[in-house]
């Protein structure tokens, strides 16, 4: 056996027994489980940072050594069907989940060095890169081959993504494209004029940029926004876009609204325009947008039975604070705490069954067909379609000091103040975690695709349940985690 000390910045120091034959991965898990802080980098005495798959012996380790543990912050990523592990600056990604999604990065592994960043559409990953590079996977004509524009992929900054393109911001705002050309992989049509571009925005099969002079360059698909070209001479002093599935909505300096894209989905404001004044914030379901404005009203536009239409209960949105959505249904939170619904009922757009308990409400959550709201008290209160997390009562009692939800599609998962969770939902959607509910202590994140959890624990550890397929079953990479 040997015993190394290995110490955090702070001073705080340990002396590890581990078995020579161990390799430094296994090392840096024992510190992480000793020390409790998540995802360690241990580093000798001469600065180098030692590799987590070379073994002990390999790297020079001796009894007498002294190493230093510094803690990096270990973040996840999501396709719709995949997951990605890495901490920024890392050399290392480990994904699982759907293979040709993005859950198998094998064929780019050894190019992901450096990594800042990852983003995704619906079946591809980018990685961002120190020296401003990108590396892809999953899906080719989702995103995940950029060899055609490999060559244009430096001093990249974000890269927002449509469900199947990527657009990559440049460090001198130009914009480089990929992915399926129709949903916004193709930008060429518009390549000169993405100049000074700020700010990305996607709906599924559309970009818009926000250009530093206030205007805006659209392309994708026409009926999901693709095409400004009605609106483009009102398109001036933009501050900020929102997007509901096909439409997208823009609001101006002068607190003003403009629409444009498939008018079922929210592109048309013209009866409600005269309204549009003094907007601050907007949100959107998949067919619907709502604007909050100045005075905490709200307007609401796009198709009525998935949120656009709110006149039954206009007179009570007022002071409205915040806004959360489903696929077809609004929730506000109101100055008081209470609550307002509109919407499809079965998407949680009736809240009636439960409106005496949303008081004091903090916090609001979706998964596509149902909210759930933290109160002041820690509690939870749902509501929507059962089979979506709208029905908690078989957990209601274990929902004692809730600081934070996340959700799949199908399920909910809440984080307690003692670092456990508990879940509801589709059972295997992410609603069941039983058989790893002994592993879920000390719970610093948790990650979701369409239908799966991941969780990271303090010490570095990952767990994840759900439906296997979409990354709800991480047992071929579990080795790997200790080498990211």
């Amino acid at each position: 056996m040997l015993q190394i000390t290995v110490a955090l910045p702070s001073g705080c120091s340990e002396k590890l027994s581990i078995p020579q034959s161990s390799k430094v991965g296994d090392l840096r898990l024992l510190a992480q489980k000793t020390f409790q802080r998540g995802f360690l980098r241990l580093v000798a005495a001469d600065h180098h940072s030692l590799d987590p798959t070379v073994s002990l012996q390999a790297a020079g380790l001796e009894s007498s050594n002294h190493l230093t543990a510094i803690v990096l912050e270990a973040k996840l990523a999501a396709t719709s069907t995949a997951f990605a592990l890495y901490y920024s600056g890392g050399d290392r990604v480990v994904t699982w989940g759907k293979p040709d999604s993005g859950g198998d990065s094998s064929e780019v592994q050894d190019l992901l060095k450096g990594v800042q960043q990852l983003q995704a559409t619906n079946s591809a990953f980018a990685a961002i890169l120190a020296h401003g590079s990108v590396v892809t996977w999953g899906a080719p004509n989702c995103g995940g081959d950029s060899s055609e524009v490999q060559d244009q992929l430096k001093g990249v900054q974000q890269v927002p993504a449509t469900d199947q393109a990527f657009a990559a911001i440049l460090a001198h705002g130009s914009v480089v494209t990929w992915g399926a050309p129709n949903c916004g992989g193709d930008s060429s049509e518009v390549q000169d004029q993405l100049k000074g571009v700020q700010q990305v925005q996607a709906t599924d099969w559309a970009f818009a940029a926000i250009l530093a002079d206030g205007s805006v360059v659209t392309w994708g698909k026409p009926m999901s926004g693709g095409d400004s070209s009605e609106v483009q001479d009102q398109l001036k002093g933009v501050q900020q876009v929102q997007a509901a599935q096909r439409a997208f909505a823009a609001i101006l300096a002068d607190g003003s609204v403009v629409t444009w894209g498939n008018p079922d989905f929210g592109g048309d404001s013209s009866e409600v325009q005269d309204q549009l004044k003094g907007v601050q914030q907007l949100q959107a379901t998949m067919y619907a947008f709502a604007a909050i404005l100045a005075d905490g009203s709200v307007v609401t536009w796009g198709e009525p039975t998935s949120g656009g239409d709110s006149s039954e209960v206009q007179y009570q949105l007022k002071g409205v604070q915040q806004l959360q959505a489903t696929d077809q249904a609004f929730a506000a939170i109101l100055a008081d705490g209470s609550v307002v619904t509109w919407g499809a009922p079965e998407f949680g757009g009736d809240s009636s069954e439960v409106q005496d308990q949303l008081k004091g409400v903090q916090q609001l959550q979706a998964t596509s067909h149902a909210f759930a709201a933290i109160l002041a008290d820690g509690s939870v209160v749902t509501w929507g379609a059962p089979y979506f997390g709208g029905d908690s009562s078989g957990v209601q009692d274990q929902l004692k000091g809730v600081q934070q939800l996340q959700a799949t599609n199908r399920a909910f998962v809440a984080f307690l103040a003692d670092g456990s969770v508990v879940t509801w939902g589709a059972p295997n959607c992410g609603g069941d975690s039983s058989e790893v509910q002994g592993q879920l202590k000390g719970v610093q994140q948790v990650q979701a695709t369409d239908q799966a959890f991941a969780a990271i624990l303090t010490d570095g550890s990952v767990v994840t349940w759900g439906y296997p397929g979409y990354g709800g079953d991480s047992s071929e990479v579990q080795d790997q985690f200790a080498c990211v």
